[in-house]
């Protein structure tokens, strides 16, 4: 019997406290996926990180009895060299970034949320320049690698890679559709493995069509369940307040914890701005977390993913990306929910554009299932999300600042231009490090 090809695989933000969840997922599936390297990667600001995460990592490693040797470099090109798998979860400006993204939004009344409004379309300023750059590196360096997106905004730039380079072997990934399975497999008291859910829509806007136990719809007993607000966030850095029954019956399908802040949005404003106050944003909260979570990486008995991690709010992104992976690798025509090229699976939805949806995932990648339309009372929303991805991509490329205004008009978290002119305004100043494509010196002719 002929030996399978060991794997190369470069991890971009290797720094990230994230790391560990991502170590046990290879640990997990090693007999089906034989990683032989993983090079960690970062960038001079995140260094000390870097070596704390990759310690640990080589010790979970050491304790598995494996044999992967774990690389750490600030060197990109030297990690993507005849890499067979890139994945992609890195910060353009570490958590003092998000702290912004957050924080000046509410000072207009305005949510402050990491991938949604303002926040998400600075992130995805901050982001695209650098993800069509390392594209770029991989079309060289490691041309028949997969590149494995878990940065946020997942879709903005799974869109980004899409539309402004030729590169295709791209896979947007998020751990909120898991996490839907996992929370509808505890609902429903079974296994997660006989859960399946029929999702469409766009990252942190997606829908469940339909939700499967053993290949039987149990869609309208899992709604009715739904309608009780203790079982309707699956995610712990977006907790809701419950929908109401009415709506969610009508809307007859499954939200993802991120609806909240499109259909509660006075709520969720309000609820920000208090939790701030009190505690902080988000990003101060995740801040301290992650100080604690290295500090428990530095102990060096440490040799298991810590479950503090959890609390980081990253849970199953391990399950999601090495599953991905390892179905990609062998081939196993299994059905995943990835982001990845429409090609008419939605209708209502660009075919040459980025979408969230359940796929068939082969060897040549994902392969979009046909679900013809996102029911009429989420159609609406969901178009609006994607024309403000697509004026964002474009202003990120072109480091155009009407097309900033435009993009965070469009946005229904804002939708006003008097308002999305003052945010990006004060935020363009505050990224100013990050976001040199807007700060070009003019062009003097004599």
């Amino acid at each position: 019997m002929e030996e399978r090809k060991t794997i190369k695989i470069a991890t971009i933000g290797g720094g990230s406290s994230y790391t560990p969840e991502l170590v046990e997922g290879f640990i997990k599936r090693y007999n089906e996926l034989p990683l032989r390297e993983l090079w960690l990667v970062d960038v001079e600001e995140g260094k000390d990180k870097l070596e704390i995460v990759g310690n640990l990592a080589k010790r979970m490693f050491q304790k598995a009895g494996l044999p992967v040797e774990v690389h750490l470099t600030l060197d990109r090109r030297a990690a993507l060299k005849d890499a067979d798998f890139v994945t992609t979860q890195f910060r353009v400006g570490l958590l003092d970034a998000r702290i912004k993204d957050e924080s000046i939004p509410l000072k207009y009344g305005v949510l402050g949320q990491e991938t949604n409004g303002p926040g998400g379309l600075f992130k995805g300023l901050r982001t695209i320049p650098v993800i069509l750059d390392i594209v770029k590196e991989m079309e060289e360096l490691c041309p028949e690698a997969w590149l494995v997106n878990f940065t946020n905004p997942a879709g903005m730039v799974t869109e980004a890679v899409l539309r402004y380079s030729n590169f295709r072997k791209v896979v947007g990934l998020c751990n909120v559709p898991i996490g839907m399975e996992m929370g509808i497999a505890k609902l429903m008291n079974v296994d997660h493995s006989r859960v399946r859910i029929d999702f469409a829509g766009l990252n942190h806007m997606v829908y469940g069509l339909d939700v499967y136990v053993d290949g039987e719809s149990v869609k309208e007993q899992v709604i009715e369940m739904l309608t009780n607000p203790d079982n309707t966030s699956f995610v712990k850095n977006v907790q809701g307040q419950g929908w109401e029954p009415e709506f969610i019956r009508s809307l007859n399908a499954l939200t993802c914890p991120y609806h909240n802040y499109y259909y509660k949005m006075p709520e969720m404003v309000k609820k920000t701005i208090e939790a701030a106050e009190k505690e902080g944003t988000r990003a101060e909260v995740v801040k301290q977390l992650e100080n604690d979570l290295f500090e428990l990486y530095k102990d060096p008995n440490l040799n298991i993913k810590p479950p503090q991690l959890e609390k980081r709010g990253g849970a199953y992104y391990s399950d999601a990306a090495v599953r991905l992976i390892s179905s990609i690798y062998n081939d196993k025509r299994d059905i995943q929910p990835v982001n990845t090229i429409n090609n008419g699976a939605i209708a209502s939805i660009p075919s040459d554009s980025a979408v969230e949806v359940s796929c068939l995932i082969t060897k040549d990648g994902p392969k979009p299932i046909v679900i013809g339309d996102i029911p009429v009372a989420a159609r609406g929303l969901v178009q609006q999300i994607k024309s403000f991805e697509r004026i964002a991509c474009e202003a990120a490329v072109e480091g155009n600042y009407d097309k900033a205004v435009l993009a965070l008009t469009i946005n229904p978290l804002v939708a006003s231009d008097f308002l999305a002119k003052k945010i990006v305004d004060e935020m363009l100043e505050a990224h100013k490090a990050y976001l040199p494509q807007f700060f070009k010196e003019p062009v003097t002719t004599k």
